[in-house]
């Protein structure tokens, strides 16, 4: 709110229209019940929610997170954010998040399907493909993407882009894995173009190991950067010659593993990376952090080791990773931080791509994605450049994402009246 103070003062119609207070309350919240049925035949209970927040620029979209910690709140914060972010990506889409406080970790396929079966169920009723279409998020991969539509289809009897994040083999779209991870790098690489800088050399700390992580990481090597650092709940992996991204993704993404794992890929002799439990992964040195985890993972104090180690640029990969006393020492510090809300709209920017792609009955190739996830991102930063510039803030990408991201909202609202 603090950030776009500068807009109410240049449009004063916002305030007439009531535009702010409108925009802080979602549309539509559902919360609902998941019984599902374990393995051993036990009735189990879940909380199932929908946070619809914001339709007046295209239809809902934000994605689905299978987590302990989920919440309303959480739900809440997200869905907020994500009417910024997907106003950004200069699509027509709206804002929602949802999810449940169900866990896959753990549990088998079978329990994993008829949990998302019985959570579809009741989900089914408030989405559609011009009304709210989610997608994937923590705890929410191709798998479970898969038993959503399968349960989707039976039950309304029709095949339509009413999930992102879905199978190549029924509509899903190249380049939907790697989006958000590799969008992340290219407005990275913008950032840095801009200070007639480049990726090449630089050495990267990334928090996380998940589908962001793993794909920025990939992504950053490609443009010549080392990543020397990667990390879980566990503990954090560091070597100074560089990590091998193919052994971290056999790891997460094929045996579902932990990250110290990857000690096992090497001889001894050959080893030359080390395992740290528990520790806080910002006290390695690097030239660009970038936090991929999952929300308020980035701390004040982990802010001040990243100053105090020399770091230049922080980009958020997650979700809202630095809290608000971390963001201060960044700013303080002159450090260049780019929030998640244009980070990372790399994944919902593809995810629009396939709805795209799915509503034509069409299917691009690699490439093409590819290139049009990259000329988003470029349009992101180069737009929330000229809106920090314009209204007094340069160089404070948070408040020129917050500013470009609510104006376009706003000015939806304002035509289509009270409502």
């Amino acid at each position: 709110m603090e950030s776009i103070e500068p807009v109410f003062e240049k449009h004063p119609e916002y305030e007439k229209n009531a535009i702010l207070e409108r925009f802080v309350e979602p549309e539509r919240v559902i919360m609902f019940r998941v019984p599902w049925v374990d393995d051993d035949g036990n009735i189990q209970v879940n909380r199932g929610f929908r946070v619809q927040f914001n339709s007046a620029v295209g239809p809902y979209k934000g994605g689905l997170r299978f987590h302990p910690t989920v919440n309303l709140s959480i739900m809440k914060f997200l869905g907020f954010e994500q009417i910024l972010k997907n106003s950004l990506t200069g699509m027509s889409i709206g804002g929602a998040k949802g999810g449940s406080d169900f866990d896959p970790k753990g549990k088998s396929d079978g329990e994993v399907m008829r949990f998302c079966q019985n959570f579809m169920g009741e989900l089914y009723k408030y989405i559609g493909p011009d009304t709210d279409v989610p997608a994937g998020d923590m705890g929410v991969g191709g798998r479970e993407v898969g038993y959503l539509f399968g349960q989707y289809k039976k039950i309304s009897n029709i095949h339509v882009a009413v999930l992102t994040g879905a199978g190549l083999e029924f509509g899903g779209s190249l380049v939907r894995k790697e989006a958000t991870g590799y969008g992340l790098i290219y407005i990275a690489e913008e950032a840095l173009k801009h200070r007639n800088d480049s990726l090449k050399g630089k050495s990267v700390v990334i928090s996380g190991s998940g589908n962001v992580a793993i794909y920025a990481a990939e992504k950053a090597i490609m443009l010549g950067a080392k990543v020397i650092a990667m990390c879980d709940s566990s503990g954090y992996i560091h070597d100074e010659n560089g990590l091998s991204i193919p052994f971290i993704k056999e790891i997460k993404e094929i045996t579902r593993g932990r990250i110290s794992e990857y000690l096992d890929y090497f001889k001894e002799e050959e080893l030359t990376t080390e395992f740290v439990k528990g520790g806080i992964i910002w006290n390695v040195k690097c030239d660009i952090a970038l936090p991929c985890a999952t929300q308020n993972e980035l701390s004040e104090e982990s802010a001040r080791i990243i100053v105090s180690n020399g770091t230049k640029y922080v980009f958020e990969g997650a979700n809202m990773p630095s809290t608000i006393g971390a963001i201060n020492v960044f700013s303080k510090n002159k450090i260049v931080f780019i929030p998640g809300k244009a980070a990372n709209a790399g994944g919902v920017a593809t995810s629009a791509l396939e709805m795209a792609q799915r509503s034509s009955r069409q299917s691009w190739t690699f490439e093409e994605v590819d290139s049009r996830l990259k000329r988003i991102m470029i349009s992101i930063y180069r737009n929330i450049d000229n809106a920090a510039k314009e209204y007094g803030c340069e160089g404070n990408y948070l408040a020129g994402a917050n500013i470009t991201g609510f104006i376009k909202v706003a000015n939806a609202m304002l035509a289509q009246g009270v409502v």
